[in-house]
């Protein structure tokens, strides 16, 4: 099931109806009533992500009866018993993944570098939904337990809610048990403030998906798909840095939205990325929940930044290799970790990796020259990354550079402002800078238009635009990681 379809517009309403109206009521004076509401969670969760296939449901309860045993058989004191665990937990759900992920990638190569027939090596196993998200959401609580972060929970009920709660399981945001669980061990009350705020959540997620992401995606497809001019391969470029952000950041906001629904606070994921002035604060606002999961998990054990200037490269580089090898088996992915990490050595030997933590222009309704010019250059290094992101292999990537380097490339550049796409693409850009300081662009709406009519007025225009003037795609990029 996914967000932009008509059986999640029936199962949500139901869902919420359901959780808040009646079952609530059914339970209020039951002394099982959390554990029953959490239970309703799951058991609408469960349903939620078996609408794909009902046998990916054994694979997330293993996980969640792994991560979910690893706590209860730590003890407190006995730090040796409790690494062994650890490892045991991380083992196990690292090998489900590699098995489902990679393995065919690396029986793939193996069989090329000997010489052999890929095909007898091969499984052919249909990748889980979700898999890579709830299996570091699996493995951030025992990591978290062993570090004495927090403390496990007896609860199963909770604990499975937690690892499979709909709006975030298939794609993110990546939580922490220490952030999310919490808040499955104690009661939710109804909200409307926050319900509401999360309904425009929704909409806004909505509209960058099938209004940007999805009216961007044709266009991107022919110009990665055959050969082109250089100006189409270069407008595919850009068309798809936009599609994946409108796609990515569009479907954590509808989950984030969601869960306010629910009575529940999801981290934040993007926070205006292409805002940025440098390299290093485009990574500090782009899939926020997995940079942070590797900052905390693998940079900062490896020594992070507190270590000699060469360690902090060696850390760099291995993070950005993780995380382009996280997001697929292909050396495509891979290539572009490097080549961000590489972008972020300069920063590094400067002692400029930290310099922007700020919002851009904070207090000014425009950028200054050199703000822009800085933001220009940045968004331009991630469109070049963007092109390796999506080719189909390095070999593909390469001739799409080279078909973009052609002079034809700068003649024919100002027909991308005659595409019908860009306006799609401006209005997000508008709006999500007028209030680049809130949580999303539509939180702090009512501080830049003054009249509640008028808001209401241009809600109704997104909606008619999500309902009129959406793409012709579906499915969210990132379900295939």
């Amino acid at each position: 099931m996914i967000f932009n379809s008509i059986q999640f517009a029936i199962f949500l309403p139901v869902v919420f109806l359901l959780y808040w109206f009646v079952f609530d009521k059914w339970i209020s004076k039951s002394p099982h009533q959390l554990k029953l509401q959490n239970a309703f969670v799951l058991v609408a969760s469960y349903v939620f992500y078996g609408w794909w296939d009902w046998k990916f449901l054994i694979l997330i309860a293993f996980t969640s009866l792994c991560s979910y045993l690893s706590g209860i058989l730590m003890r407190e004191g006995d730090k040796r018993r409790n690494l062994t665990v650890m490892w045991v937990n991380i083992v196990i759900n690292i090998a489900i993944l590699g098995m489902f992920k990679y393995y065919d990638f690396f029986a793939t190569e193996f069989a090329r570098l000997f010489g052999l027939e890929s095909d007898k090596l091969l499984l052919h196993l249909i990748l889980p939904v979700g898999i890579s998200f709830y299996t570091f959401q699996a493995l951030s609580y025992s990591i978290d337990i062993y570090r004495q972060k927090m403390q496990p929970t007896r609860d199963a009920v909770a604990f499975f809610a937690y690892i499979a709660f709909f709006p975030q399981l298939v794609a993110g945001p990546i939580e922490r048990a220490t952030n999310l669980l919490p808040q499955f061990l104690r009661k939710r009350e109804f909200d409307y403030q926050t319900a509401l705020d999360g309904a425009r959540q929704i909409l806004w997620g909505l509209f960058k998906k099938m209004v940007v992401a999805d009216t961007c995606a044709s266009y991107v497809d022919m110009a990665f798909g055959a050969p082109a001019a250089g100006s189409v391969k270069l407008m595919g470029a850009i068309f798809f840095t936009f599609q994946i952000y409108g796609d990515f950041s569009g479907y954590s906001d509808i989950a984030i939205g969601t869960a306010k629904l629910f009575g529940i606070r999801l981290m934040r994921n993007f926070a205006n990325p292409y805002f940025s002035r440098d390299i290093a604060e485009f990574w500090r606002r782009w899939h926020m929940s997995l940079t942070t999961w590797f900052r905390d998990y693998i940079y900062i054990p490896l020594g992070g930044s507190r270590t000699v200037k060469w360690k902090v490269i060696r850390n760099t580089f291995i993070i950005f290799t993780v995380s382009g090898f996280w997001h697929g088996a292909n050396w495509t992915f891979i290539g572009w970790g490097l080549y961000h990490a590489a972008l972020f050595m300069p920063l590094i030997i400067l002692g400029k990796n930290r310099k922007y933590t700020d919002v851009v222009a904070t207090g000014r309704w425009l950028p200054s020259v050199k703000e822009l010019g800085q933001m220009t250059l940045t968004f331009m290094l991630a469109v070049i990354g963007w092109i390796l992101f999506r080719a189909t292999g390095i070999p593909s990537a390469i001739g799409y550079f080279q078909s973009m380097l052609s002079l034809e490339t700068l003649t024919g550049f100002y027909k991308i402002f005659t595409e019908w796409t860009m306006l799609p693409i401006g209005i997000m850009l508008v709006v999500e800078w007028l209030n680049r300081q809130g949580e999303h662009a539509l939180q702090g709406f009512d501080h830049v238009v003054k009249s509640r009519w008028v808001r209401y007025f241009l809600y109704a225009l997104a909606f008619v635009a999500v309902i009129f003037f959406r793409g012709d795609y579906a499915e969210f990029i990132y379900f295939q990681f």
